[in-house]
């Protein structure tokens, strides 16, 4: 199975919607959505009725057993995350505790226990295609480790299809990084703005520590013409891979909002985006 990852350098370069385009035209049997602290992936492709949920684990919380506690104060003097509170009885932050065990090694008494902790819920959906996402619990850490998790969901259950096209995170960040391992292609979607020129740099050194190879794209080219002959410019000059331009089109906030993608509408954004995608497609081979 060859793994196409779309991913941006920040948010709001239309990843998603680029992403489901190319899903919508490759007829993709298997995809998934790594940004697990905003999915959104599903909106688009109409999942979300389908999906079946199971809770998924991060690193232990403490839990403070009150008619074992004796008070003697130790746990909360050792917690480095002031994690533990004394008001009423001692108790557990849960969006402090980082589960290192310190509290229960101190403890006298036993009353301490580290147990599992659910950081978020891992989603799977089976019909015509196999879809695999996951969203994280507000506030949860371990981001990277739950995006690890949906790829291997993917994997195990798409295991006869061809092309697995993966929406990834914005930013450079652990969910970021725990996506690009083990594809075999980056989609770099920027836009033609400054903060869209640097952030595209900073994912481009990102990927470049992963033996994968790396397009990029820009949509709403035509929005700041200069900037794009910018971004191009750069990309000639590092030898990357220049995938194409998609032009600012007014019709996607209604096709989106509709469940659509930009390739449901005939016009220079449909022709666009697939050129990119053939173009991919040779990479692919």
């Amino acid at each position: 199975m060859k793994q196409l990852l779309i991913i941006s350098g920040k948010g709001g370069t239309g990843k998603t919607t680029i992403a489901s385009s190319l899903i919508k035209l490759s007829k993709a049997k298997a995809f998934a959505d790594c940004d697990v602290d905003a999915p959104n992936l599903h909106l688009i492709m109409r999942e979300d009725a389908k999906v079946k949920k199971t809770d998924f684990y991060g690193l232990d919380m403490a839990k403070v057993y009150q008619d074992k506690c004796i008070s003697c104060n130790l746990c909360k003097e050792s917690c480095r995350f002031d994690a533990i509170s004394s008001e009423g009885g001692y108790s557990i932050d849960p969006f402090a505790c980082e589960g290192c065990g310190v509290c229960q090694f101190v403890c006298p008494v036993d009353a301490i226990e580290m147990v599992p902790r659910v950081i978020g819920n891992l989603r799977l959906s089976k019909a015509e295609h196999v879809f695999s996402t996951a969203e994280l619990i507000m506030g949860s850490g371990n981001s990277g480790l739950l995006v690890t998790e949906v790829k291997k969901q993917l994997i195990e259950n798409a295991q006869d299809a061809s092309l697995a096209i993966i929406d990834g995170s914005p930013g450079i960040g652990c969910p970021v990084i725990a996506s690009i391992s083990g594809v075999d292609m980056v989609l770099i979607v920027t836009e033609p703005t400054i903060s869209g020129y640097s952030d595209m740099k900073r994912i481009i050194e990102t990927s470049k520590g992963f033996p994968v190879k790396i397009g990029v794209c820009i949509n709403k080219y035509d929005l700041h013409k200069d900037n794009t002959e910018k971004i191009e410019s750069f990309c000639k000059k590092e030898n990357l891979l220049f995938l194409g331009k998609i032009p600012y089109d007014e019709s996607a906030v209604s096709l989106i909002n509709n469940g659509l993608t930009l390739v449901d509408n005939e016009g220079p954004s449909k022709e666009a985006i697939n050129n990119i995608y053939n173009k991919l497609l040779n990479q692919l081979i």
